[in-house]
């Protein structure tokens, strides 16, 4: 019996040291990662997590609208002046937010960069902006001001004032790229996790699926749903840490780019699919559209999942998720 159950614990410690997790949490891109890898021991997902560190901090140095020395703020600094030339990642990122922008409309703007903060969101605001003021705070807004030359491989601003910035899809096609840089180097698990913005890919070191819990945006302290991962990438866009509140209706601090307005209607939009970037993209334009236009938009897109949540707490997600449709409590 003594001699079956050393057995025993040894097949039990083989399983459990075949793979270990390890996890880092830094600050990268103005925010927070979270970096989980698994490898065979723990020296190497170390140091599978400095690759991801040095990989963000790439492109970091590339696609920052507020370092000085990147190629988008020499965009930027030249607007109305000349075109700039960038390198060929930087001019495909800016296609295809680009793209994104024409397919919902202007909800997502790669320009939004030049618009003037008007809005706080720290508690200091008493009252709600003229409307002059909110109209005139995104004159300098217009991605069709962009002009690409894709032989010289230049961006070119048309108006003095104008800026572009990825914001969070920036971190969207960091994590992707990460991802992607991982799997090439043999990396069978791991999450990086850029400020909500998930890029995963394998399973846990016990081989179950990953799990994310989201949030009940009307009770922030409490989940509402735990979903396995089956797609590679999830993003959640909320308006439930950072609003204000003007005559009993709520404004989330995502402002709609085309009327300097800031969203209103729903709480939170969770998607999944295959790419951080473009989830990114669509759960940021779903809250700025609201319900109705939201939800037509990520229907259109078959690749991508979702779950809105409305302010009343209505639950909207894919059937395929098996999410019911409820009512959550105010």
């Amino acid at each position: 019996m003594k001699h079956a159950f050393l057995v025993f614990l040894l097949i039990l410690s083989g399983l459990t040291h075949a793979q270990v997790l390890r996890k880092r949490t830094v600050k990268l891109m103005g925010s927070r990662w979270d970096i989980t890898i698994v490898a065979n021991d723990s020296l190497t997902a170390e140091q599978h997590i400095d690759t991801v560190i040095t990989e963000v901090t790439r492109i970091e140095n590339l696609i920052s609208d507020w370092r000085s020395y990147t190629q988008i703020a020499k965009v930027n600094q030249n607007a109305g002046i000349a075109p700039v030339r960038v390198d060929a990642e930087v001019m495909a990122l800016t296609e295809r937010a680009i793209r994104l922008s024409r397919l919902t409309n202007g909800a997502f703007d790669i320009s939004f960069a030049a618009m003037d903060r008007i809005w706080k969101f720290d508690g200091s605001m008493t009252e709600m902006p003229s409307p002059e003021a909110i109209k005139n705070s995104v004159r300098n807004v217009g991605y069709q001001n962009i002009v690409l030359d894709k032989a010289k491989s230049t961006i070119f601003l048309k108006k003095k004032g104008m800026k572009i910035g990825f914001g969070a899809l920036g971190e969207g096609y960091a994590a992707d790229r990460c991802r992607q840089l991982m799997l090439a180097r043999g990396v069978k698990a791991g999450i990086v996790n850029g400020s909500g913005d998930m890029s995963t890919w394998g399973n846990q070191p016990d081989g179950t699926p990953w799990t994310i819990g989201i949030t009940n945006p009307l009770h922030r302290d409490t989940l509402f749903a735990v979903v396995p991962l089956r797609k590679p990438a999830v993003v959640t866009s909320g308006s439930y840490e950072k609003f204000v509140v003007f005559n009993g209706r709520r404004y989330a601090h995502i402002i709609n780019p085309k009327t300097g307005y800031p969203a209103t209607g729903v709480s939170s939009v969770t998607v999944f699919g295959p790419s951080a970037e473009r989830a990114n993209g669509f759960s940021t334009s779903m809250m700025v559209l609201g319900k109705a236009t939201g939800l037509k938009l990520i229907r259109q897109q078959p690749d991508y999942q979702y779950i809105l949540i409305t302010d009343t707490g209505d639950v909207i997600a894919s059937p395929s998720l098996t999410i019911k449709q409820r009512r959550l409590s105010i």
